[in-house]
């Protein structure tokens, strides 16, 4: 047996704070300074080889946009066709190897990450997402370094399930991959998910073309080198940029399409699943859909709730990471006694975040990713302040002269129907809707059947038979359930992460069940004294 199989069980990756003077700090601070003063050239990779097609697009930073930091190359139809062909070239080999042999690569690129590939990983984030240092850290760095070493222990547990034997039969599973390639798409809000989207699949022994959000390439640029510096060979993941749509149509006509590994948005995973339905008889196999998809995150509180954790509960759960993450709250429900106890304090705290370039490190939040983006926000914001029964209660200010920059938005509005209690906008607006306490049960069927979402959720109170009133209730509003916590900050190991509904397949990325997804078990029994006759007892005459 390995030493690898030996492995003590892993844990959690430290954070670090990057405190004021601390070499930590000193060190991001120099290397975003290093890569702010350059721009660089990002290729396709495919079968270990940089490719580059002349057909760029650039990487900005948010929150100075007109500040770019690189040109990414662009796949056509025929990069597309290589990257597949790549992809299923290397399959046997790759799929054939001992699992060790594969795990040693990720468990070393969550040491070179933890290690001296920190400071880039992280700092292309806060560069080319507009990422805070700690959200970065908590992400790119983190997260990622969890789904690197948790990922290796879970499949080691997924190989460990094995059949019943009898002393003259052995049976046994062969966690075989799947067949044909994998085609990870992934989001520009977590650098984590964008790499596990394709790691995951590549441990259990899968091959795949990966496609990241054009708003994210610089740092799968460098995810990329981390891999390869890991030692993953060439074909394994093939990394192309380019249009979601002209690259998702090439890849869903394949015979040999064995999954997809997909964070986005609904509509796009919707219709993606469509495409396959329509073509289902086309492929070799039936082809595993895996999403993470939307959200309209919720805070529920009770009479009992405690106003002080509440309010700390809103404001980050809201706006960390200017509310683009798909777990972040972004409609609350409070009680009219609580509501008249934090109401000026939830203002006056939402109206002092400091926002801006992320390389200030005094600031919460930097910009939202993209124009389009800003400007849903801005449409979003000036219906609500021309609405009635609906106000701005803090912030409501967009600037996009230097940054896409929103500031952190609270609405207060009469209607729990109103269209941003119930529509995701993915940014940094909280709606707060008021209730009388005596209506607290009423609530539940109002949180529950407000949106089509189902993805995260708290519920703050103190008085515990309220949590489990909620607790029973709400079973089937949100796939990750929080008590008296904020709802996002889900850590691989400690809370798989996923929801259903119109929130995802809830396959529990950074989990065992998301890594049995892409494998596909083979049955083999073996008998050691088969049977030399036909005939069966039963069939003797009397």
């Amino acid at each position: 047996m390995s030493d690898l199989l030996k492995i003590q069980e892993p844990i959690n990756e430290p954070v670090k704070n990057y405190e004021p003077g601390s070499t930590d700090r000193k060190m991001l601070q120099a290397t975003l300074t290093n890569m702010s003063s350059e721009q660089i050239d990002m290729p396709l990779w495919i079968n270990g080889k940089a490719v580059r097609t002349g057909r760029t697009g650039q990487a900005i930073m948010p929150h100075r946009h007109q500040h770019v930091v690189g040109q990414y190359h662009q796949a056509g139809d025929s990069e597309v066709q290589s990257a597949i062909k790549a992809a299923l070239n290397v399959h046997h080999e790759w799929s054939s190897w001992p699992w060790e042999k594969r795990a040693q690569i990720f468990l070393k690129a969550a040491d070179l990450l933890a290690g001296p590939w920190r400071d880039r990983i992280n700092a292309s984030t806060m560069l080319g997402q507009s990422k805070t240092a700690h959200q970065a850290e908590i992400d790119a760095a983190c997260e990622l370094i969890d789904f690197f070493r948790f990922n290796v222990h879970f499949y080691e547990k997924a190989l460990q399930l094995q059949p019943i034997s009898t002393p003259e039969v052995h049976n046994r599973l062969d966690h075989r991959p799947l067949e044909g390639f994998i085609f990870a798409v992934s989001p520009f809000n977590f650098t984590s998910i964008a790499a596990n989207l394709s790691c995951a699949p590549a441990l259990c022994g899968n091959t795949v073309v990966w496609k990241p959000a054009s708003t994210s390439t610089l740092s799968a640029h460098y995810l990329m080198q981390l891999l390869t510096e890991a030692g993953l060979p060439d074909g394994v993941i093939n990394l192309v940029y380019g249009s979601g749509a002209q690259i998702g149509s090439q890849i869903l006509q394949q015979r040999d399409l064995g999954g997809i590994h997909f964070t986005g948005s609904t509509s796009v995973f919707q219709n993606m699943w469509k495409t396959v339905g329509d073509r289902i008889h086309q492929y070799r196999d039936y082809p595993r859909l895996v999403g993470e998809t939307g959200g309209k995150d919720f805070i529920l509180a009770h009479p009992s709730a405690d106003p002080k954790a509440l309010i700390t509960a809103m404001v980050r759960g809201s706006f960390e990471y200017q509310g683009q993450k798909c777990s972040a709250s972004s409609r609350a429900y409070i009680p009219q006694s609580i509501w008249s106890q934090i109401q000026t304090e939830l203002i006056e705290v939402v109206e002092s975040i400091k926002i801006g370039d992320v390389s200030d490190f005094t600031n919460f939040m930097g910009a939202v990713i993209d124009a389009p983006s800003f400007e849903t926000h801005k449409k979003a914001i000036e219906e609500a302040r021309h609405t009635a029964g609906t106000r701005i209660l803090a912030g409501g200010i967009c600037d996009d002269r230097e940054g896409y920059f929103v500031r952190p938005t609270i609405i207060h509005t009469d209607n729990p129907k109103y269209s941003t209690m119930c529509t995701e906008l993915f940014g940094p607006i909280l709606t707060v809707y008021v209730y009388p306490d005596a209506q607290w049960v009423d609530m539940f069927s109002v949180v529950d059947q407000s949106t089509h979402y189902a993805l995260t959720g708290a519920v703050f109170a103190q008085d515990r038979s309220a949590l489990e009133e909620a607790t029973k209730a709400l079973r089937y509003s949100a796939g990750n359930f929080y008590l008296n916590d904020k709802p996002t900050g889900a850590m691989v190991g400690q809370q798989p992460f996923g929801g259903a509904r119109a929130s995802g397949t809830n396959d529990k990325g950074g989990s065992m069940l998301n890594l049995l997804r892409w494998i596909s078990p083979r049955t083999i029994k073996e008998t050691h004294r088969p049977p030399t006759d036909y005939k069966y007892p039963y069939m003797g005459k009397d």
